[in-house]
This record gives C-alpha cells, sequence and structure tokens, in this order.
C-alpha cells in the first residue's frame, strides 16, 4: 500500500509563521512537522509516499528531496494552484495507482500511525476517528459496530488519517473540490468503515497548537 500526505495549503491559520514559510516545514521539536508523517510512516513499513504541494513548493520539494534520507521513495505531485483536498488527491491518481492508499493530512500530528487496514467489498474508505478536542467538541461522525455514521448520539473527530479507495474520488466532475462531501455521501450510503484511534493526536492548525505539541514533545525527551 503507498501513501499519500496532503501537503498543498495555504497554511493560513498560521499565519504569520506561513509568510515565508510553508506549513509542512514548521519546526516541531526541532524538525518540520512533515518529517514526523516521513518517521511514522517508515516505522509502519510504508516505502512509497505521494506528496502534494503548490504553496511553496519547490521550498518542500528541496527540504525533502527523493526521501532517500527517511528511507522512503517520495513522489511528488505539483498544484499550479490549489486544487483543495478532492482534487489534490485526484490529480495524483496515477502516482498512487488503481488500489486503496493510506491518506494522511499534513497538519495533524500523531504518536504512531494506526495499522492500515484493507477495505472491506464495495466501501471507499475507512476513517480514523479521535475523541474530540476542545476546539472542534460537538465531533464530525458516529461509529457504530465499525461503521462510521452520521446520525449516532457518540460523536468522534476525523483524525485527517484514512485509507480511500481511487473510486471515491476519480469520477468528480470538477477539477478543484473537497473531499469531505465525497466521504459524507458515501457514509450515506453505508461505503465507510472506520475505528477509534486511542493515542495521542493533535490538530497543528494555529500557532498556539504548534506551539503546544512543541513544548510538549520537548518535555518528552528530558
Amino acid at each position: 500500500m503507498k501513501a499519500m500526505i496532503l501537503a498543498a495549503g495555504l497554511g493560513k491559520r498560521m499565519r504569520p509563521l506561513t509568510d515565508h514559510c510553508p506549513k509542512p516545514l514548521l519546526p516541531v521539536a526541532g524538525k518540520p512537522l512533515i518529517v514526523h508523517h516521513l518517521e511514522r510512516l517508515r516505522e509502519a513499513g510504508f516505502d512509497e509516499v505521494v506528496i502534494n504541494v503548490s504553496y511553496r513548493a519547490k521550498q518542500i520539494m528541496q527540504a525533502l528531496g527523493d526521501g532517500t534520507t527517511y528511507g522512503l521513495r517520495i513522489y511528488w505531485s505539483q498544484e499550479s494552484v490549489p486544487l483543495e483536498t478532492g482534487g489534490g488527491i485526484r490529480q495524483a491518481l496515477p502516482l498512487l495507482g488503481e488500489a486503496p492508499f493510506l491518506l494522511v493530512n499534513g497538519d495533524v500530528w500523531c504518536d504512531a500511525l494506526p495499522n492500515p487496514q484493507a477495505l472491506s467489498h464495495d466501501d471507499l474508505a475507512h476513517l480514523i476517528l479521535v475523541d474530540n478536542p476542545s476546539h472542534h467538541a460537538s465531533g464530525d461522525f458516529g461509529l457504530s459496530a465499525g461503521r462510521v455514521t452520521q446520525t449516532s448520539a457518540q460523536r468522534f473527530t476525523y483524525a485527517g488519517i484514512a485509507v480511500i479507495h481511487p473510486d471515491l474520488v476519480s469520477g468528480h466532475p470538477q477539477r478543484a473540490f473537497a473531499l469531505a462531501p465525497l466521504l459524507r455521501n458515501a457514509i450515506d450510503h453505508q461505503r465507510v468503515s472506520g475505528e477509534h484511534y486511542r493515542g495521542r493526536w493533535v490538530d497543528v492548525g494555529t500557532p498556539e497548537r504548534l506551539c503546544e505539541l512543541d513544548f510538549q514533545l520537548q518535555n518528552d525527551r528530558r
């Protein structure tokens, strides 16, 4: 199975930190945020990773190269204009192939990647869900007997980590489009499984949360 890291965003919520440094390269505990992902992917047994880039693309590509430093092979999907999450994935499909792949948002952090799960017959996605953080207390989805729902009383937050089947995005008529509506439609048609991840996880979406994560990881080293 291949993996894809979404790294093409503008990082608007991270300004002014991202005015001159793309979000994936912002330092956390002495290394760029995206390098934490690369290390986790290698630990999980991955050796091929696709990364989509747009904002300050050359800066990211020059920093990471072909992935040899991290024991991986990196393939780059460059976007002349941002294509949003769904459009970015669809453009990268020739690099990802026809099999399901692990998708990781570039602006989250977790202490270990869950073992990628093979999709059940006819499923389009398998979502990793986490307990709701304080800044997203209402959550995103429910989980019942391993199936993701939109109607459950107990809700969890989508961790930005999933196994995705290419069919989820391949037939979309637009060039730039979001992934979330496609996931919700697939959930409504009972084509999405899921699991509750109980490890450490952070949505690194603001300078404050970036600083807090950096502080926590630095303390872990002491």
